[in-house]
């Protein structure tokens, strides 16, 4: 039985090497929430809390999740017993929403306890390849031949496929250029829900190029347009914030909203979620990747332990640290050879903390 005794939490920002711009916001730094729990044995787990600064990829930030992990998640988690962490979710599940918030406590249990077991968090999720598939996400530049160098360097480097952040105004033209330049890349695009249901054009222009997927065209709970879509489209639609929960997936099966999904352990509230959406998704013949929130180490290595399971098909956003940050807070960075990314078989996450530069840069703990 395992009870946590201590919990700390660390408001961390870092500068981006190179400004990243969405369909709703651009951002030059990153500041997350960084989880440690120790047990009564000692034993320590991290976990990360890598929600967006403001309310534009879901309604959460840095702050409402500072506030529920200090004020809700950490007095729930703090003397509770469990022995698997999908017994500690459940505890946490009590706080509705906030799926952010609860994936960082999720995560720091995952990691403390395949730790004490000895085993690799790959092992323990029920992953088994040595290695998985990178790709890259490349945001909107301010032009397109400073997107086709962009392009060009991530492809030089050896990432197995690329995403494309699009919004009205900046799609099918820059996408053409790209795929024109690029033709044998394996390229995809991602709306962030930035289009109205009224916008099947654009995507039938889209469908033109060859594109491996189309991801999240419309808003959040928008099924029925996703599914209007995808009937009339090649080219496979990719939920991503449509799918906080496993519930919500059964609705896009069931809808037949989409043929891809986009797993991310944040947006579902943790790797408990997250192995769940990957079972059913798998079952269901649903090809899955693992996307990512611009993750520090320690989230990028849960990332990558996740992406190791079977139904992980496609190349996932586990880019290498130096894709997004000039030092990362761990002793060792995430790294990206011939696009592909080492999944570590040390004991729990396989990523530890720079403890030094980690105080360096934390701006808030309690």
């Amino acid at each position: 039985m395992i009870r946590i005794r201590h919990v700390e939490l660390r408001r961390v920002r870092l500068p981006l090497v190179h400004r990243f711009q969405t369909s709703s916001h651009a951002k030059r730094e990153l500041e997350h929430i960084l989880v440690k729990i120790i047990d009564g044995s000692g034993a320590v787990g991290w976990g990360e809390i890598a929600s967006p600064s403001g309310p534009f990829y879901s309604a959460e930030t840095v702050e409402s999740c500072w506030a529920v992990a200090r004020d809700h998640l950490k007095p729930l988690v703090l003397g509770a017993a469990w022995e698997h962490p999908a017994e500690l979710a459940a505890v946490l599940a009590k706080v509705r929403g906030n799926h952010f918030a609860r994936a960082g406590f999720d995560m720091a249990a995952w990691a403390l306890w395949s730790a004490r077991r000895g085993v690799a968090l790959a092992a323990a999720l029920g992953g088994s390849r040595e290695r998985v598939e990178a790709g890259v996400s490349l945001g909107i530049e301010p032009s397109v031949d400073e997107l086709l160098a962009q392009v060009e360097s991530r492809v030089a480097e050896g990432y197995r496929r690329v995403k494309l952040k699009i919004a009205p105004g900046w799609d099918v033209g820059p996408v053409r250029a790209v795929r024109s330049a690029f033709p044998g890349v394996p390229l995809h695009v991602d709306a962030n829900g930035a289009y109205p249901p009224d916008a099947a054009d654009v995507f039938r222009e889209l469908d033109t190029l060859g594109l491996r997927m189309i991801e999240q065209p419309f808003a959040p709970r928008a099924f029925v347009a996703h599914a209007a879509l995808q009937e009339i489209l090649d080219t496979p639609v990719c939920l991503d914030e449509s799918i906080e929960d496993v519930e919500d997936l059964v609705t896009a099966l069931r809808l037949k909203a989409g043929r891809i999904l986009n797993v991310k352990v944040s947006r579902m509230g943790g790797l408990t979620a997250a192995v769940r959406a990957h079972d059913l998704a798998w079952d269901a013949g649903m090809p899955v990747w693992c996307g990512g929130m611009h993750e520090f180490g320690i989230g990028r290595a849960a990332n990558v332990a996740l992406s190791s399971l079977p139904g992980f098909t496609l190349p996932s956003d586990v880019s290498g640290s130096d894709k997004y940050y000039a030092r990362d807070i761990t002793t060792a960075p995430v790294v990206c050879e011939s696009g592909f990314v080492t999944v570590p078989s040390v004991p729990g996450l396989g990523r530890e903390p720079d403890l030094d530069f980690l105080t360096e840069r934390t701006i808030a703990q309690v």
